[in-house]
């Protein structure tokens, strides 16, 4: 037998190519009917939810931005953006991320898959990549089903922000758009974790849930009152930092550190996933998992993550507590209640107002004088005095906020009735409460860079 015939024998077979294995997954997991249930659930469901809400006489005033779906089609798709971070995506990566790898122990098919593919790496790669693609799909649909039932059902409508200022409907497109391409980052760090859960757990159904047992977590976490640092060293932040995005002006530092801190857990995440998918035996049938390598290589370098990004955040932000201080919350109402106060008048048909002129400062306090005005509550107090041109006397209405441990508050107008009462204003989509009566802010957690204007304390 010739030199040529002998090398021919004992030439190693191509690997199939990562492509060819991406195609194979993503097939594979489309052919789920579950999957195929999300995938139309999320580009139908939020457009009827948003379409049907927008219609009713009650409002979920209660969520950001809610009270603002009867006025126009942008208020819509934030609100189920912050469903969407604290319940759907969670359970959307938990079904796709954290099932990828169990379905084939369940199956038993490693052994098939290992001959067809002939590389570990490549098998982790294409599964890695075709569940990134279904997830992506998935939040393509919630963010481009919510803009369309919001828009069908109200239309294309100034949108009030965060701080009161009014955004025009292409600048309130163009946040809301980002503030969804925000959320992605965090949602790829839970689905990472739904791998390294799918890869260290085998079939035991622990591996789905871990994806929404960290989600829950970390939601917890953020409901406690911890000191801010904690709270940005978490992904889970990164879903209710995209509120930042509609102040002006925007308070980006806390939303680019849980972008930047959730793209880390994502990373290390995977890597974790794909060291202990290439070091498994897969000769052994019977592999079930390993709680004790889940902790020591999954659970154990993500808290060491943790300990880390609090330490680094802490040292370059400076920020202490919980970031919710008086001077803040007083700069926070005031600048809200100029702008709106703004709105009211245009909606009144009253003679028109600047912020500038009106010079709105609140005073605010917690409880009483004997506790620090500082960190979250509903017993905030607030006093909002304004001055209008060309008149002596100085207005003032009383304000009652609900302050959550991530900087929102709720603010209740507790008097005079003509100021922030409740009665209806006529506006261009139909009549609406007065925007003076209820309105939601945002606390800004990290310091207030030097020279930065606020409606409310500008001369």
């Amino acid at each position: 037998m010739s030199a040529t015939a002998v090398a021919d024998d004992v030439a190693p077979v191509r690997r199939v190519p990562v492509s060819r294995g991406y195609r194979f997954e993503l097939t594979k997991l489309v052919a789920q009917w579950r999957i195929r249930l999300l995938v139309l659930s999320c580009w139908i469901a939020p457009a009827l939810f948003v379409a049907g809400v927008s219609q009713q006489g009650t409002l979920p005033s209660d969520t950001l931005f809610g009270r603002w779906m009867h006025a126009t089609g942008w208020a819509g798709p934030l609100v189920v953006l912050g469903f969407a971070g604290t319940w759907a995506l969670p359970l959307l990566t938990s079904v796709v991320a954290g099932d990828v790898f169990a379905a084939e122990d369940r199956l038993g098919t490693w052994r098939h898959l290992l001959v067809a593919v002939r590389s570990p790496r490549r098998i982790f790669v294409a599964k890695a990549l075709a569940s990134l693609t279904v997830i992506l799909l998935l939040v393509t649909g919630l963010a481009c089903s919510s803009v369309a039932g919001g828009l069908a059902a109200v239309g294309n409508q100034p949108l009030v922000g965060l701080d009161g200022h009014l955004l025009a409907p292409g600048e309130a497109a163009g946040k809301v758009l980002l503030a969804w391409v925000c959320v992605i980052a965090p949602t790829l760090a839970l689905a990472a974790i739904g791998l390294l859960g799918s890869v260290t757990l085998g079939r035991s159904p622990m591996g789905l849930l871990v994806p929404a047992l960290a989600a829950f977590v970390m939601q917890l976490a953020q409901m406690l009152p911890l000191p801010v640092v904690v709270r940005l060293a978490l992904p889970s932040y990164a879903f209710v930092a995209w509120n930042g995005l509609f102040t002006d002006p925007a308070q980006l530092g806390p939303l680019l550190i849980g972008v930047a801190v959730s793209l880390v857990w994502a990373v290390l995440a995977t890597v974790l996933a794909h060291v202990l998918f290439l070091r498994r035996d897969f000769t052994n049938p019977l592999y079930d998992g390993s709680g004790r390598r889940a902790v020591t290589a999954g659970v154990l370098p993500l808290a060491g993550l943790t300990a880390v990004t609090v330490a680094v955040v802490s040292v370059t932000t400076g920020v202490e507590g919980s970031g919710i201080e008086q001077d803040k919350v007083q700069r926070s109402v005031a600048t809200a209640f100029a702008h709106l106060y703004r709105l009211q008048t245009d909606e009144l048909n009253r003679p028109a107002v600047r912020e500038a002129q009106l010079r709105a400062t609140a005073t605010c306090d917690k409880g009483s004088v004997k506790v620090a005005a500082e960190g979250p509550g509903n017993d905030w107090r607030c006093v909002v005095s304004w001055h209008l041109p060309g008149v002596e006397a100085v207005g003032s209405a009383i304000y009652q906020l609900d302050v959550t441990p991530d900087g929102r508050f709720m603010a209740d107008g507790d008097g005079p009735k003509e100021v922030n009462g409740y009665f209806l204003v006529r506006t261009p989509t139909g009549d609406a409460p007065n925007p003076l009566w209820q309105f939601d802010g945002n606390v800004e957690l990290l310091p207030t860079s030097k020279g930065q204007l606020h409606a409310g304390n500008t001369p």
